[in-house]
């Protein structure tokens, strides 16, 4: 088993690849994301398992941002379930995913990822792109990958990255380098935990806006952190930080759409009615739960909606901020208007996007557990769109599919 060495003042300790992530110091203030002493290189040997959606603008165009979500979001399932839902940092981003693992673990997250292809095109009629990339080779080029523990609440934890190896892993990505091989057709992933239940989310402040902000010399220096911190601080002005997510979670309504996608995720095609019938109990119980304020067992329905909101990730660090966030039309002047001042002096290049809603994709491998994580999106191209504004594309939008 591979293990690394900690040094931490005068005492040492030896961690093995397993327990990496969870050794890395929490921090619960977000704006400690610009802050290196938060960070940790990942340990040598480690690998990036990545993918994204290949020419997303026609979905995005056809409505089918919850689609491009979804197969998001299924890479994380797949890669976690693949290694018994281990503790190893992960970042969602829309419209694809990264997991950084132990190179004991490269093969699991191959036959994941190349599975989770096939499933993507098969049932989703999406073209997702995978690799692997070797993190000692994002140091030959003389880049990092360094990575944070974020506490979003007391039972969630994400990870944030610095160094530039995420970003530079994912354009060798692009450019068709270290591609897997596919797996056969029908094969399907283990999705299980995967949920696309909850409808849209409204905003309630203005607009529902997605950014992205990365540093204009592809490192951050002092002037990019401090543009960070200086987005979060106007953010943090509104109630709850801007959080798209009401405090005692979202309205109890459910999208069909979204629950036909889970069935069809989670289950093969001669069980996906058993599957719906499954899921429209379990929704069932809840709004009766939640209604009455009493627990079944050991599940309570109003704790499961707060939790929701606090598990939610709605602003990350990947290599640059991003953020998906509920603001009012003079919070998000101030906004554009520092990113405008610092992109005019080189400092940043970043991509908006406004829509009226928000998307939340989730993982709950159970409800009864209160560690399930909830993956934030707005509803109309959110980061996907954003994205292509920092390169100057422009992608026509129609109004999402619920």
């Amino acid at each position: 088993m591979a293990t690394w060495v900690c040094a931490k003042l005068d005492d040492m300790k030896t961690v093995t690849d397993e327990d990496f992530f969870a050794e890395v110091p929490l921090f619960s203030e977000f704006e400690g994301v610009t802050d290196a002493a938060n960070y940790r290189p990942l340990p040598d040997g480690w690998v990036l398992a990545l993918a994204d959606i290949v020419g997303s603008t026609p979905a995005i165009a056809a409505g089918r941002y919850k689609d491009v979500n979804m197969a998001g979001a299924s890479v994380i399932s797949a890669v976690l379930n693949s290694v018994d839902k281990g503790d190893y940092p992960f970042v969602f981003g829309g419209d694809g995913a990264l997991i950084a693992l132990p190179g004991s673990l490269e093969k699991a997250a191959r036959d994941a990822l190349a599975a989770v292809q096939v499933w993507v095109e098969e049932d989703l009629g999406l073209t997702l792109r995978i690799a692997i990339v070797p993190v000692a080779d994002t140091r030959a080029e003389g880049l990092d990958v360094r990575v944070a523990r974020y506490s979003a609440s007391p039972y969630v934890t994400y990870a944030m990255f610095w160094g530039g190896g995420t970003s530079w892993a994912e354009r060798q990505m692009k450019l068709g380098r270290y591609g897997i091989d596919r797996a056969a057709p029908g094969t399907r992933p283990d999705l299980t935990g995967l949920s696309c239940r909850w409808s849209p989310i409204d905003a309630r402040h203005g607009e529902i806006v997605s950014i992205i902000a990365v540093p204009g010399e592809g490192r951050p220096g002092q002037e990019f952190r401090d543009l960070v911190n200086g987005i979060v601080a106007i953010t943090t002005e509104q109630n709850r930080d801007s959080h798209p997510v009401p405090a005692d979670g979202p309205n109890l309504a459910f999208s069909l759409h979204g629950i036909n996608r889970e069935a069809k995720a989670t289950a093969p095609a001669g069980r996906r009615l058993r599957q719906k019938l499954i899921i429209f109990t379990q929704l069932a119980i809840t709004v009766v739960c939640f209604k009455l304020g009493i627990p079944l067992g050991r599940f309570d329905a109003r704790r499961y909606k707060r939790d929701v909101a606090g598990n939610s990730d709605f602003r990350k660090f990947d290599d640059g901020l991003k953020m998906t966030i509920d603001v009012d039309a003079e919070h998000l002047k101030r906004i554009e208007t520092l990113l405008e001042a610092a992109r005019a002096k080189g400092i940043v290049s970043y991509g908006l996007h406004r829509q009226a809603s928000a998307l939340m994709t989730c993982f709950v491998p159970t409800p009864i557990s209160r560690d399930h994580m909830h993956f934030i999106d707005g509803a109309a191209g959110g980061y996907a769109v954003a994205a292509s504004r920092m390169t100057g594309k422009v992608l026509a939008t129609a109004p999402h599919q619920t």
